[in-house]
């Protein structure tokens, strides 16, 4: 199984980037699906996460303006960013709670993503 991050670039203060994450190979199902990111010389922190119903939360510092969404016949998490600021800037990991047999799950990792929010 494979998670792959695409989307991250340059963007100016109040734009926008979609960022998507794709899993591969064999997947059973996927539960929990969570962005994550990490600024230089900071610790990996929580963004979003989307349960496999639909469900979400975010950290506050992102509330209003990212949207975690899912598409589950295509085993892809989207998140949208809107009102970008410096401060998001960061390399953006996609992680995913992905059932590979009837009986076992693992939790996989993306790539990551940087996106770089500067004028």
């Amino acid at each position: 199984v494979q998670l792959q991050a695409f989307g991250g670039g340059l963007v100016q203060p109040g734009g926008s980037l979609k960022l998507s994450c794709a899993a591969s190979g064999s997947v059973v199902s996927i539960n929990a699906m969570r962005w994550y990111r990490q600024a230089p010389g900071k610790q990996r922190e929580l963004v979003a996460v989307i349960s496999s119903g639909g469900s979400t939360n975010y950290v506050d510092s992102v509330k209003g303006r990212f949207t975690i969404s899912r598409d589950n016949a295509k085993n892809t998490v989207f998140l949208q960013m809107n009102s970008l600021k410096p401060e998001d800037t960061a390399i953006y990991y996609c992680n995913a709670d992905i059932r590979i047999t009837t009986k076992e799950n693992r939790g996989y990792w993306g790539q990551g993503t940087k996106v770089t929010v500067s004028s």
